[in-house]
Order: C-alpha cells, then sequence, then structure tokens
C-alpha cells in the first residue's frame, strides 16, 4: 500500500455517457485519479468498466461520447489509442495484443522502430531497448524470443515492459492476472508496486477482490454503468464485502451457496488413463489416471499451472488432447467409448473449456446459434432444424442463466466476460449431459456472477450429474466442491473429502509425486 496518496489528480473523467445501439453503456460516469497510486475499479461483468477505459484511451474516440476528460489539468479530446499514447495514456487489454510469431523486441517496438540513417531497422538498439525495459519488469529472456514460446504470465510482463518503452504516464491494465497462476499473479503485482514508486500512475480493472484489497489506493465502483461509490485505502484498509455490497447493490451473504445434494452410487469412473504428448511422444501427460465422481457430487481438480488437469479433461472428452494409449472410462457402470467429441456428446458427457472465446464459442454466432451448437439435432424436426424451438430452448436459458442481453438473437461478441461464460454453460446444459465437466469456469468473472454460476452447478450436482470443476482458485474449490483429487506433473498424487482438505494440505499434494517419492 502507498504511505500516501497524492493531493495532485492526473485524471478527472466527468459526466461519460456512452451509448450502444439499444443499450445505455455508461450513464454519467465520474472518476477522479491522483498521480502516482494504483486506481481499481470493480463492478460485475457488463458493468461498463471495459468500456469507460475504452473511452480513455480513444478507442471510442471523441465524439462517441458525452462528457469530458482531464489529463494532467488539461482536457483532452483523443481520437485513436495513438492520440492517447502520445499523451502518455497506455492501456493493456485482457486479451493481449501480441504477434506470437513475432519476438519480444519486435513486438515491443512494433510501430515505434528504431531507425538507422538509411531508414532500416536499427536490430542493435532495438534488443538494447528491450533488454533495457525488459530488466525493468524482470524479464529474463532473450529479446529474440518468439511470444510463442513464453508462458502468459511473460506475455503480460512483455505488455507492460512495452509501455514502460511509451515512456507511460498512466497505464491502464484490464484484468492483469485473470489468466496467471498465484506466482505469475504476485510477481505482477509486485512489478506494479515498484513502477509505483518510480511515479507511475496504474488504473486496474479486476474481480480479484483480494488482490484489489492488497494492492489498491483507491477503488471506483461501477454498477450498471453509473458510479456507485469510491473506498479509498488512506481511510482504512479496503472493505472487501463493502466493495461487493456496492458491486451488485445488496450484501452478499456468503461467497458460496450452500451444498445440499445427496451423493449416490459412482457415476464417473476412469481407471488407468494414459495419454501421451501430442508432439513429444516421449512424454506422459497423463500416468495410470484413476478417478471416480458419484451421482450428485461435485469433485475438484487442484493443481499447479502445467500440473496436467487440463490435458487429462481435454483427452477424456473426445481424445480432443494428447495420444490416447491406454486405460477405461465408464458411466453408469458401462465402458464407454468416447473417440471423437461427437461420440464424447453422444456418450453423456460436456466439456465447459478454460479458454471460452478460442474453443467455447464462436464469436460470429448469436446467443440461440452457440446454445444449439454442440448438439444440433436435438431440434431437428422432419429432417430441418427447427429455428423456432432453438430460440424458445435459448430463451429460457438466457432466463435461467439471468444472461444480460436484450434477445437470444444477440451476437454473443457484443457480450460481457460472464454473460459469454454463461452462453457456453447453457450451450453445455442443452446436450443433457450426465457428466459435466467445468475446466475454469469463473475465470474473469465477478463475484455476483461467480455465484450464479456457482448457484448452476450445484442444480447439476442436485439433478444427480457427475461433476468435475478444475480450478487454480484453492478457496474456491474447498468451496463448492465434496472432494478434491490434485495432480502434478501428469499423475494423480491424492484425493480426499473437501471436509478435511485445506489449503496446506493440497499444496503438499499438488507439488510432489508419490511415484518419485517410490523411486527415491
Amino acid at each position: 500500500m502507498a504511505a500516501h496518496r497524492s493531493e495532485r489528480l492526473i485524471l478527472e473523467m466527468r459526466h461519460i455517457t456512452k451509448v450502444f445501439p439499444g443499450v445505455i453503456a455508461l450513464d454519467d460516469v465520474n472518476m477522479n485519479v491522483h498521480a502516482e497510486e494504483i486506481h481499481a475499479i470493480c463492478g460485475e461483468n457488463g458493468a461498463g468498466k471495459s468500456t469507460l477505459m475504452k473511452v480513455l484511451s480513444g478507442v471510442h474516440p471523441h465524439g462517441s461520447y458525452e462528457g469530458q476528460i482531464l489529463f494532467e489539468g488539461k482536457e483532452v479530446q483523443f481520437g485513436s489509442i495513438r492520440d492517447s499514447e502520445q499523451a502518455g495514456i497506455v492501456i493493456i487489454h485482457q486479451e493481449l495484443a501480441l504477434i506470437p510469431l513475432l519476438s519480444i523486441a519486435e513486438n515491443m517496438f512494433m510501430g515505434n522502430e528504431f531507425k538507422t540513417r538509411l531508414g532500416a531497422i536499427d536490430w542493435h538498439e532495438t534488443r538494447k531497448q528491450a533488454r533495457k525495459y525488459m530488466a525493468e519488469v524482470g524479464l529474463d529472456e532473450d529479446p529474440d524470443t518468439l511470444i510463442k514460446d513464453i508462458g502468459v504470465g511473460k506475455q503480460q510482463l512483455v505488455e507492460i515492459a512495452k509501455a514502460l518503452a511509451k515512456d507511460v504516464k498512466l497505464l491502464i491494465l484490464d484484468e492483469p492476472t485473470s489468466a496467471l497462476n498465484e506466482e505469475e499473479s504476485e510477481h505482477l503485482l509486485e512489478i506494479m508496486r515498484k513502477q509505483r514508486e518510480r511515479g507511475v500512475t496504474m488504473i486496474m480493472i479486476s474481480h480479484k477482490l483480494e488482490e484489489i484489497a492488497e494492492i489498491a489506493d483507491a477503488v471506483t465502483v461501477i454498477r450498471d454503468g453509473r458510479t456507485v461509490g469510491e473506498l479509498d485505502a488512506a481511510d482504512g484498509p479496503l472493505d472487501q464485502d463493502e466493495m461487493i455490497r456496492l458491486m451488485v447493490g445488496r450484501p452478499l451473504d456468503r461467497r458460496y451457496p450452500e451444498h445440499t445434494s445427496s451423493i449416490g452410487d459412482v457415476k464417473f469412473e476412469v481407471r488407468d488413463w494414459w495419454v501421451r504428448h501430442p508432439i513429444n511422444t516421449d512424454r506422459w501427460v497423463c500416468k495410470g489416471s484413476n478417478l471416480q465422481v458419484r451421482a450428485g457430487q461435485i469433485v475438484g481438480l487442484a493443481g499447479l499451472m502445467g500440473a496436467g488437469r487440463t490435458e487429462l479433461c481435454r483427452s477424456l472428452f473426445g481424445r480432443s488432447y494428447g495420444i490416447y494409449e491406454s486405460g477405461d472410462m465408464l458411466i453408469d457402470g458401462r465402458k464407454v467409448v468416447a473417440a471423437s467429441v461427437p461420440q464424447a456428446i453422444d456418450s453423456g458427457l460436456a466439456y465447459l473449456s478454460e479458454d471460452r472465446k478460442l474453443l467455447g464459442l464462436n464469436l460470429l454466432d448469436n446467443i440461440y446459434q452457440s446454445v444449439i451448437s454442440a448438439k444440433p439435432s436435438k431440434i431437428v424436426r422432419h429432417g430441418a432444424m427447427d429455428l423456432h424451438q432453438a430460440r424458445k430452448e435459448s430463451e429460457r436459458y438466457r432466463q435461467d442463466l439471468r444472461i444480460k442481453a436484450p434477445s437470444v438473437a444477440t451476437g454473443v461478441g457484443t457480450l460481457s466476460g460472464g454473460n459469454q461464460q454463461k452462453v457456453v454453460l447453457a450451450k453445455w446444459m442443452f446436450t443433457d449431459p450426465e457428466v459435466m465437466i467445468l475446466d475454469e469456469p469463473t475465470r474473469g468473472i465477478d463475484v455476483g456472477a461467480k455465484y450464479e454460476i456457482y448457484t448452476f452447478i450445484q442444480a447439476l450436482a442436485d439433478a444427480g450429474k457427475a461433476v468435475i470443476v478444475i480450478s487454480s482458485e484453492l478457496p474456491e474449490l474447498l468451496g463448492i466442491t465434496d472432494r478434491i483429487y490434485t495432480i502434478f506433473e501428469g499423475e494423480v498424487t491424492g484425493s480426499m473429502p473437501t471436509a478435511q482438505a485445506d489449503q496446506e494440505s493440497l499444496m503438499r499434494l499438488m507439488t510432489s509425486s508419490p511415484t518419485r517419492a517410490r523411486i527415491a
């Protein structure tokens, strides 16, 4: 936490109103940001946080909104991102804007290249400057390393180094830790602290209230496109419960719904499941995995980043990852062969992927097209698709899941992240699965929407389904599951009833291999 809050305002956004066709995205929003502080913006999905930052950064240019922006005491009217960057405002979007097949250095200085006297790119100076700014964010890589060869955590650091190279005064970070593990998140927060000490002002959009409470000097809360409150750390520690109350308009007494399902017989079982890496075939990504999920039971899969949780679940779901070697999968005691995704769906499996935009949705589709996409045969009548029925079914899910959209004809690409996730959940519920696998179902989603998704996960269990949840947030697994399995380097290292588990005992199992222990 900063020792004191500067009296100098670096940014004033006054009476900002932004209207899209049929939707008021921002309605008279006001926000003040002091120099050399970390200012958090929080609110539910669709509240208008990202839209406000797009107004500030020129993505939505002056003239497309009402209101006034003052930066360093002077009114600014940005017509593009280039205009805002020239003023010293740089935004890092949730979906990183890096080109995978170019190097770190090439990405950092694209559009701001160093030139020789003859007009060619000065690669020596480019690499020298890249190393300088990479060192500031603790990124120890060769500047010639391709973006595709580094993880998401390091890609975030490249984006920050890129911003610093532009002589940034105000850095906007949209959900900077949503795709990072705990260690990477803590490293990124430490980088933000250091940049604050060096005089950089930051605005941080985040759904992780624990991180906001830990690092922010002030918080602006937005609900339904309006400013509903501001909290200042100078007045005392930031109160997460107060943030939640402002975000959702009411106190949220519990973070997790009460778990009441009656648990029945084993519904889903995996026996001795072996899968090789799809490229490096000498490497095993699943090493004799065994697990059981009973009817009405919610089972969690815990593991560090790269442990093999997603690889295991994708290999079970139609062998959509890796090279299957051996092992059995049983539903209700009968062996099922799901050698393709359609076979997996027909067998009663559903898999909600961790990357909703890459693997979960076609962003060109509307809601009802997305909902029926996993099993369109369900609404085929007399050899033709019954679009009336498709809209009717989708409308039921839109209401049940409280998807914020005018109609089921709304394009999913226009929805907020939380509402997109609800559409993906509706898509898989539409298939009537017996086994639902949910991979990071609440990543990048606000606390209110999280509670709603937890409620629907509980409803699946109440209906007698077998539910598997992958989450990188141990408190989440401890809050919603009945039993937790741990995975390390592709191996199931243990399992325990959630009632007997805590973060320390799970972490021990997540960081050790019983096979290695036996060899030792």
